[in-house]
């Protein structure tokens, strides 16, 4: 299984994207070409496209457990995200929103842009070393004026789970008793693949997700928006999608993004890689020195490994690691150009220097024992090269 999207390479960084999968691309691969219709059109080859772009609709909301009416289709879960909490706030005279200190940038970014617009008041909640919060941080953050909470499912560089399901049912309590009601949204991008993302049992009022994390296409993504969110657009122009994101739709992308959802494997996936993961974090904790496991152990996806190893740059790890035929990450794949220390990981306590050493494998529906075992094989003489010319 691993030639058509390897070709020989060790690929593990299904957190930074995921290839497409096969029987996606067979789907597509009709609205690339012959069924190129726009949705909007009246005559067939249009409503063609306009049929295909509804039953995407449907087996997305389907996974979602909600009405297709709530599903918006967008360009990326950057812009669902930014279409979740600037489109919400933009309703309210200067409210206050609450999130966490690790959240994706495409979270953050936007909540701290509108602050210093002065346009809301913004909280940020700090997490333990384990990478968790607490449902009582979130209740003890909220004022008069909270209209948004927004916390991310799974961490994107951690791979740590939050109590989302917890924080919605508290969230649902304190309305009760409001005048106004708080509105909860969570980043779903790392979760979808593994965890339940139905917005009923997570009591989520909006929630984004992203197609090229679960095995679709790159440049698609989608907003789940409960019936009851009045949520104001950032792109206006034709009125599409509900009139929430105007633009000619990506039928491919969008019938790609429905393919995907779809195919995700059942949960019992999970235990398999989980398996893997234990091996990998065990080799290396046992043949290499002064490392550490960033984030909770246990509450926490079964792809993802975290490690800092003391004394050299992340970012010489990857290199030589790439030069094996391993590809892997040191942080989030939005930022590896950045060379400040990773948000995520400083925001654990770990030092510049701690955060910077780090290691992020994640592991797919591909990845098997030998990819594991090559790791295991040529790690230990990477960093104990690279620990001999080390200025620290």
């Amino acid at each position: 299984m691993k030639e058509p999207y390897s070709k020989g390479k060790t690929y593990l960084d299904f957190a930074a994207t995921t290839p497409l999968d096969p029987e996606v691309l067979e789907e597509m691969k009709p609205y690339l070409q012959e069924k190129y219709g726009n949705a909007s059109s009246l005559y067939s080859m249009g409503q063609e496209a306009k049929a295909a772009l509804d039953n995407a609709r449907e087996r997305v909301a389907g996974f979602l457990g909600c009405s297709a009416s709530e599903v918006v289709f967008t360009g990326s879960a950057t812009e669902a995200n930014n279409l979740a909490i600037k489109g919400l706030v933009n309703n309210f005279d200067k409210p206050h929103v609450i999130t966490s200190a690790f959240e994706h940038h495409a979270v953050l970014h936007p909540v701290e842009q509108l602050e210093e617009a002065g346009l809301v008041e913004a909280t940020y909640l700090s997490v333990n070393k384990e990478g968790l919060i607490e449902s009582s941080q979130v209740e003890e953050a909220i004022e008069d004026n909270t209209v948004l909470v927004s916390i991310m499912y799974a961490n994107n560089e951690i791979g740590t789970i939050q109590p989302i399901t917890e924080i919605g049912e508290m969230l649902q309590q304190k309305n009760e008793n409001r005048s106004q009601r708080i509105f909860f949204h969570t980043d779903a991008v790392q979760a979808a693949n593994y965890l339940n993302c139905e917005v009923k049992h997570l009591n989520v009022d909006l929630l984004s997700l992203s197609a090229h994390k679960f095995y679709g296409p790159k440049g698609v993504g989608a907003l789940y928006v409960n019936k009851d969110v009045e949520l104001n657009p950032l792109i206006n122009g034709g009125g599409h999608e509900g009139g929430l994101r105007s633009g000619t739709e990506n039928i491919p992308g969008i019938v790609g993004m429905g393919a995907a959802i779809e195919k995700i494997e059942s949960r019992e996936g999970n235990e398999r890689l989980k398996k893997l993961r234990e091996k990998l974090i065990e080799g290396i904790s046992n043949n290499i020195s002064d490392v550490q496991l960033n984030g909770s152990r246990d509450k926490r996806l079964p792809n993802n490994v975290n490690m800092s190893i003391k004394g050299i740059e992340g970012e010489s790890i990857v290199l030589s690691l790439d030069q094996e035929g391993i590809e892997a990450s040191t942080g989030s794949a939005c930022s590896t150009q950045d060379l400040k220390p990773s948000h995520v990981l400083t925001s654990l306590g770990l030092s510049p220097q701690e955060a910077h050493g780090s290691l992020r494998l994640t592991l797919g529906k591909y990845s098997d024992e030998q990819d594991v075992e090559k790791v295991l094989e040529v790690l230990p003489s990477i960093v104990e090269r690279l620990r001999e010319i080390s200025p620290f």
